[in-house]
């Protein structure tokens, strides 16, 4: 098996080292850095903006080589973290030899590496967003003797010159094909060089949004990735808004993860998909239904939802996404295959039926385990999103819901069956929490809970007081009411935050 993955993955580091990432070590890297023509190496790490940083090293020699990836390299923290201050800046980057990866973009041949980050004293930064996370996962696999597995949906505009030839139906691009769709070949390189970089993706695809503004044509893409280890999957994320930006650039588009554009078309949003694992087996499913630890998983975000959003949506363009009638949830409530909900139960291939047979007969019978597939998906962040910082959040929920004597009565009050949109369950709408409408009051919501988060040290307090102080800041307490029929206001936050996360 492990084999097939080498031999068949896209990653040519791994290939070309016949092992798998969580198996490379420095000598690995050197050797193949000496053997493959790698001139240049670059340790990548992410800033408080939710970007990767680059340090670039140009390579002189075996012994200068061993050191920089022995020992790292300083760097202002200051100019990276807004609540690092300037009097005692100073930090380490160590690189995770697990992530190497070849530079699919540059034209001396490059490997890169992502970075943790270390402070004075050796020890890794208490309010980096990767060590957070880090500890999220420890403290989950502490209490409930499981992993934390995750990945995401990663939605995103590209934006191109319109075209009048085969024009596309507004906000029904959804799954859409050639030539009704323009710049599918252009998300199928960048999957390719995602891959190449070492993204598990599940598939890609055109999403609903779709539309035509002054003279520019703005198409919605979906790349979703394939459940792993949380802190790879966070780390693959970042990596693939990286490629893709890099390939828009080089390829004369524009690409946008704003959670919105404008008002009445689809905002990308960016879905977290969750499972959790205990000696190689998903244990979402008992008996061919949802089990009483995924229940209690719901349970644990059902109950800190509000604050969820502090991590998840950044900015105050976040919250021009989550109204209603735009499948972006609103409430507090969870369901099953239900879009218009917070947390989605999606089809997990729990009827026992053989469909592949049945869709070819000459297939002979079989009996597939498909209990891996199973998942429960979070559908309130977007791009704006810090990847690090949300699958944290969403790691210590889903912890917290275990450690809830009520988290099944819990669940069982917020699921819902129905469409909490239709004027005919206004009833039941009622009786459901809403979740901040703005980033002030994602940030009143956080304060509140925020012992939950700080348990057994995950996010550490300077981390929850930097992110309150940064969300109130925006001022935004009513600027969605304000604006929202402002076309001249909102385009203008709208190229505030395009580039945002």
């Amino acid at each position: 098996m492990s084999e097939n993955l080498i031999l068949m993955n896209a990653n040519p580091v791994v290939r070309a080292l016949k092992k798998m990432p969580s198996e490379f070590t420095k000598e690995d890297i050197i050797n193949y850095i000496d053997e493959n023509g790698i001139q240049m190496v670059n340790f990548m790490y992410p800033g408080g903006d939710g970007r990767l940083k680059t340090l670039s090293f140009t390579i002189n020699s075996k012994e200068y080589l061993d050191t920089v990836l022995t020992c790292g390299e300083r760097v202002d923290g200051s100019s990276l973290f807004s609540f690092i201050q300037a009097g005692s800046s100073d930090l380490y980057v160590l690189p995770r030899f697990s992530t190497a990866f070849r530079d699919p973009f540059a034209e001396i041949p490059t490997l890169c590496l992502l970075c943790s980050f270390f402070d004075k004293d050796g020890e890794p930064l208490a309010s980096s967003p990767e060590h957070t996370l880090v500890k999220a996962t420890r403290a989950f696999q502490e209490v409930t003797g499981m992993e934390f597995h995750a990945m995401g949906e990663l939605e995103y505009y590209v934006v191109s010159v319109a075209e009048e030839k085969f024009p596309a139906v507004d906000q029904r691009g959804y799954h859409e094909s050639a030539p009704f769709f323009k710049t599918g070949d252009f998300r199928q390189r960048c999957m390719h060089a995602v891959a190449q970089c070492g993204g598990q993706i599940k598939y890609g695809h055109s999403e609903v949004g779709n539309f035509t503004m002054e003279g520019l044509c703005y198409e919605q893409n979906e790349i979703e990735f394939l459940p792993v280890p949380a802190v790879e999957a966070a780390d693959q994320l970042m990596i693939a808004k990286w490629v893709i930006r890099n390939m828009a650039w080089r390829e004369g588009y524009d690409v946008t993860f704003s959670p919105k554009i404008i008002a009445g078309k689809a905002g990308s949003g960016l879905h977290v998909h969750m499972r959790i694992m205990k000696d190689g087996k998903n244990q979402m499913i008992h008996e061919g239904a949802l089990s009483e630890a995924a229940r209690r998983m719901i349970a644990g975000m059902m109950d800190v939802a509000g604050a969820i959003t502090a991590f998840g949506n950044k900015n105050p363009l976040a919250y021009f996404r989550l109204v209603p009638h735009q499948e972006a949830p609103t409430n507090i409530c969870w369901g099953d295959r239900n879009r218009s909900v917070l947390v989605r139960v999606p089809l997990g291939w729990t009827s026992g039926k053989d469909m592949c047979h049945q869709a070819n007969p000459q297939q002979p019978a079989a009996n597939a385990d498909t209990t891996a597939k199973q998942t429960v998906e979070m559908r309130s962040p977007d791009g704006s999103a810090d990847i690090y910082q949300l699958l944290a959040g969403l790691c210590v929920a889903c912890r917290h819901g275990f450690e809830m004597d009520n988290a099944l009565e819990i669940a069982d009050r917020t699921y819902v069956n129905v469409n909490i949109h239709d004027a005919a369950n206004a009833e039941r709408l009622s009786q459901l929490s809403t979740l901040p409408d703005s980033c002030v009051a994602s940030a009143d919501v956080l304060e509140r809970q925020r012992e939950v988060f700080e348990q057994y040290d995950v996010f550490s307090p300077a981390m929850i007081d930097g992110i309150i102080k940064q969300l109130r800041e925006f001022d935004d307490a009513s600027l969605r009411q304000s604006i929202e029929h402002n076309r001249d206001a909102t385009e203008q936050l709208v190229r505030r935050f395009f580039h945002c996360g």
